[in-house]
C-alpha cells in the first residue's frame, strides 16, 4: 500500500494518525477550538464546515479557512461538509456542494477535501480532477448512521472509491450489535490484505464500535478521529487517551 505524506505527516504507515474535528458554530468558536486543538497532540485537523453558521456563504467560509490555516501552521487540514443524509448538520443542494468544494480547492488553503461518494460521479469526478490540478488531496467517504452493511459491501465501496481516484478512502458505519463491529473489522482486514493500494479509513461508530478507533494499526485503518473540544460522531475518544492507547498497541504489535 502506498502511503501519503502531507506537511511531514505520513498517512498509511505506522501508528494511525489522530484527526481532531473542529465543530464550532461561530467564527470565534471555530478559531478557539482550533487553538485548543493545536495545544494537544494531534496529527490532522478536520474543519466540519457544516456546523458553521455561515457555511453557505463561500466567501466567509474561505476567510475562516484562511484563519484556521494561520493557527494550524504546518498541521494538515481536512475540509469537510458532511451532508445531513450522511450524519451532518445541514442539507445542501449538489450544485452548492460542488461549488463550495471547487472554491475551497482553488484557494489552496486546505490540504485535503472530503467528498461524499454518493454525491454521484457527475459531482465526484470533476472535484477529484480539480483537486489534482491544485495538488490538493481527496478523501472519498461513505457514512451509514443506520446500520453496518455486509462485509462485501464495505469492501466494494472502498474499492469503488479507489477506482474513482481518491487519494484516501473512508467508510463509517453504525453497529446494531457487537457482531457488526466484527464485520467492520473483518472488512478492514480484507481491504488491507487484498485490495488497498492507498491509505483508507474505517470505523464503527458509537460506544460499541469505539474499539475500531483504537486498532487501526492491526487491521489497516490509517486515521482515527479523536476529541479535544466536541465530537463530530458518536464513539470518538479523547485525544490524549487515544494517543496513549494507540502507542500501547503499537508497542505490543512490534514486540
Amino acid at each position: 500500500m502506498q502511503s501519503i505524506t502531507i506537511r511531514g505527516i505520513t498517512i498509511g504507515e505506522g501508528i494511525p494518525k489522530i484527526c481532531i474535528p473542529i465543530v464550532g458554530v461561530t467564527k470565534n468558536d471555530i478559531l478557539h477550538e482550533t487553538e485548543k486543538a493545536m495545544s494537544c497532540h494531534i496529527d490532522l485537523l478536520e474543519w466540519r464546515v457544516d456546523y458553521y453558521e455561515n457555511c453557505f456563504d463561500i466567501q466567509k467560509v474561505i476567510e475562516v479557512l484562511a484563519d484556521i490555516r494561520k493557527i494550524a501552521k504546518q498541521t494538515p487540514i481536512i475540509f469537510t461538509f458532511r451532508t445531513l443524509k450522511e450524519g451532518g448538520e445541514k442539507q445542501i443542494a449538489l450544485d452548492q456542494y460542488s461549488a463550495l468544494i471547487h472554491a475551497v480547492i482553488e484557494q489552496h488553503t486546505t490540504d485535503i477535501v472530503d467528498i461524499e461518494l454518493y454525491s454521484g460521479d457527475a459531482v465526484v469526478m470533476p472535484l477529484i480532477e480539480k483537486a489534482k490540478q491544485y495538488t490538493v488531496k481527496t478523501i472519498l467517504s461513505s457514512h451509514d448512521f443506520k446500520c453496518t452493511p455486509p462485509e462485501n459491501e464495505i469492501v466494494s465501496r472502498l474499492c469503488r472509491m479507489q477506482q474513482l481516484g481518491a487519494d484516501i478512502t473512508k467508510i463509517a458505519v453504525m453497529p446494531q450489535c457487537k457482531k457488526d463491529v466484527l464485520v467492520l473489522l473483518s472488512a478492514t482486514e480484507q481491504m488491507q490484505s487484498k485490495y488497498a493500494d492507498r491509505p483508507f479509513i474505517t470505523m464503527s461508530m458509537g460506544a460499541v464500535g469505539s474499539i475500531s478507533r483504537m486498532v487501526g494499526e492491526i487491521f489497516g485503518s490509517a486515521v482515527t478521529f479523536g476529541v479535544v473540544n466536541k465530537s463530530s460522531a458518536p464513539g470518538q475518544i479523547e485525544s490524549v487517551k487515544l494517543k496513549q492507547i494507540l502507542q500501547m498497541i503499537h508497542d505490543i504489535n512490534v514486540m
